[in-house]
């Protein structure tokens, strides 16, 4: 029975009994961390075998390239083609760089508001008021990158397609509406695929700011769990097809893939943003680690073996995502407090709580011992207007104890929707 229809007297003794179990909870000392998308052990485990790959110095030449010297500003060669393939663009489009596709996105809102980008009337820094546009909920880490330089962020309410594009395109027509974030396949956190005619209609923009960034963060591009590798429309072809052909820098890595604290991560753009972002990126530093991206390349090979090696990643996540979202659907499905997405891919479950619970339900877990990512921080600011969403990560904890975790949530979120109800 959903709580919001039984008696005074029936929620009484709910609240008695749910408070006892969080009690119990609570007696049993838990220390869990879901706060962040961070593969677990048994994946990097999986994946580890990269470290030996290149143990000879002979093994460090790539064609007439020897990686443990200078050169190749844009990344080696190989890897620039094995990106270009999963993304399905040009390798002169890719440039590859460190292990961290966030500080590749940092680096272009920074480039952006020093120097301006290749059709800037001036830098941003020099423009009286910038404004960048938010899907939400959406990624914390992109919302910080743009509010750390004064922007104003304004949200875009997702949909089951991606971001409403009848507000984006309304909201473009003013100049100082400078980009938009997207993540675009298994959206951070709700898992969501954007529809061909959502891309088509981000694709075909027209912008009254002649330098708008699309920002577009593929960093799921090839992360299916559940089901068979689920192809993707190449934003850079698409946006040159209709006249835009310097608006979007596309970004991943191999986070998820190998290893996050030492992957590599690339941007791609048009010809002519790469000529401009090279003079610029030129400056600052005179290579990446290129024995690293050698080392991927002998590894991952190519697109067709790197989905292999993610078949092998899908049978250890599908199982935690199973978890969460089975465990949601027994304790609290039947009760009304929450709605949730059941993702095929990606790295979260994005779950909705009756208005004002999120913030409640999340200081209880942590007084539980279960420590997950921040209520509000899925929204620009962090501040979520209706207190209800929650980002839930599976991927750290064992399946055993993401059970427990889960279990602590499901209480948690009663107890909070039990005292709201008093």
């Amino acid at each position: 029975m959903k709580y919001r229809e039984m008696t005074a007297e029936q929620r009484k003794a709910e609240f008695e009994k749910v408070s006892a179990e969080f009690e119990a909870w609570k007696a049993k000392g838990l220390k869990l961390n879901m706060a962040r998308g961070r593969p677990g052990k048994e994946q990097l485990d999986l994946v580890s075998d990269i470290l030996s790959v290149m143990t000879d110095p002979a093994d460090c030449v790539d064609g007439d390239v020897n990686v443990r010297n200078y050169g190749q500003l844009s990344g080696l060669p190989s890897a620039k083609a094995l990106f270009a393939e999963i993304l399905g663009c040009k390798p002169e489009q890719v440039f590859v760089g460190g292990n961290a596709s966030l500080q590749l996105m940092y680096d272009t809102i920074a480039k952006a508001y020093t120097n301006g980008l290749l059709h800037s009337e001036k830098p941003w820094c020099r423009e009286e008021h910038i404004k960048w546009l938010c899907p939400a909920p959406g990624y914390d880490r992109h919302f910080k990158v743009t509010e750390s330089f004064g922007f104003e962020l304004i949200t875009i309410p997702m949909t089951e397609t991606g971001p409403n594009m009848d507000l984006v395109e309304q909201l473009v027509k003013d100049p100082a509406v400078k980009g938009m974030w997207n993540v675009p396949k298994y959206s951070n956190p709700d898992g969501i695929i954007y529809s061909d005619e959502t891309i088509e209609r981000i694709a075909r923009l027209k912008p009254a700011a002649p330098d708008f960034l699309l920002m577009w963060d593929n960093a799921y591009c090839i992360h299916e769990f559940e089901g068979e590798f689920v192809p993707f429309p190449d934003i850079l072809s698409l946006c040159e097809k209709y006249g835009n052909a310097d608006m979007v820098f596309e970004f991943a890595s191999t986070s998820k893939i190998t290893l996050p604290g030492a992957g590599v991560a690339c941007f791609a753009c048009s010809e002519a943003n790469m000529e401009y972002m090279e003079k610029l990126i030129n400056v600052q530093i005179i290579s990446y680690d290129k024995i690293n991206q050698l080392r991927h390349v002998k590894y991952l090979k190519d697109k067709a073996h790197t989905l292999e090696l993610m078949k092998k990643h899908a049978a250890i996540m599908g199982p935690k995502f199973k978890a969460v979202t089975e465990t949601l659907a027994r304790e609290v499905g039947p009760l009304g407090l929450a709605t949730w997405h059941d993702p095929k891919g990606g790295y979260f479950v994005s779950v909705n709580t009756l208005p004002g619970l999120a913030k409640r339900t999340l200081a209880l877990c942590k007084e539980a011992g279960v420590i997950m990512t921040s209520a509000g921080a899925t929204f620009p600011y962090g501040v979520d207007p209706k207190d209800s969403n929650i980002r839930v990560a599976p991927s750290l904890p064992p399946v055993e104890e993401l059970q427990q975790a889960m279990e602590v949530f499901c209480c948690c979120l009663k107890l909070a929707a039990l005292e709201q109800l008093k």
